[in-house]
């Protein structure tokens, strides 16, 4: 009797949760001489995707990591590719981490870690990261090939460095083994995903900020 009292409790508490806090969402508009975006995200989403930012394969790493965290997300961008990818991927990248930040508020009652070791055919990534309020990037992989069709693949390491820069985040990403440049870019945003996913999710038995300091804003 007394687990089903803690079971129902604990439901109780995740429905509050959902129920009583504000729309964990947020919109983001950044315009440079080089780029021009704007991007928007629900943490309690489905992973639907609405993304167009002109870079066709890194339209679809945002298409999976919407899926893969269940976050609902919507980026246009315009940005300078007569130049290259570089600005527009890291400006979206600069949008997306300060998005999080702004969603996130407190981050009252958020589990804060996440991570996930993810096999994606003959690639194993591992993403570890978190929600801390301080940034730190580790970033060790290599790629067998310096482009994913046109797609210059030192760009999903800045990429990423963006993101952690602007939630701002500890997030270590290590490419286990991989010999296919597509597999391990994919494996690398589906990762991250999942632990953004479990990172983000609030915890019903949690009361308050996890951290014993009282703040995850430094």
């Amino acid at each position: 009797m007394a687990a089903r009292k803690t079971t129902r409790s604990a439901d109780s508490r995740s429905r509050a949760a959902k129920v009583g806090s504000p729309p964990r969402t947020a919109t983001i508009r950044r315009q440079t001489a080089e780029t021009k975006i704007e991007l928007s995200l629900d943490l309690d989403g489905t992973g639907a995707a609405q993304i167009s930012t002109g870079v066709g394969f890194f339209d679809h790493m945002l298409t999976l990591l919407a899926r893969h965290s269940l976050i609902d997300l919507a980026v246009a961008a315009q940005g300078d590719l007569d130049v290259d990818a570089h600005h527009t991927v890291e400006d979206v990248g600069i949008c997306l981490g300060k998005a999080l930040q702004l969603a996130l508020g407190d981050k009252s009652g958020i589990c804060r870690y996440g991570s996930l070791t993810l096999p994606m055919d003959e690639a194993l990534v591992t993403s570890a990261l978190d929600l801390s309020g301080r940034v730190w990037f580790v970033y060790c992989v290599k790629y067998p090939t310096e482009k994913i069709g046109e797609f210059d693949t030192q760009l999903v390491e800045v990429f990423w460095q963006a993101v952690a820069a602007n939630v701002p985040m500890n997030l270590h990403l290590v490419l286990h083994h991989g010999t296919n440049s597509h597999h391990i870019a994919e494996g690398i945003f589906k990762a991250t995903a999942r632990a953004l996913r479990q990172a983000v999710a609030i915890d019903p038995r949690q009361i308050g900020v996890p951290s014993s300091k009282g703040t995850l804003s430094t």
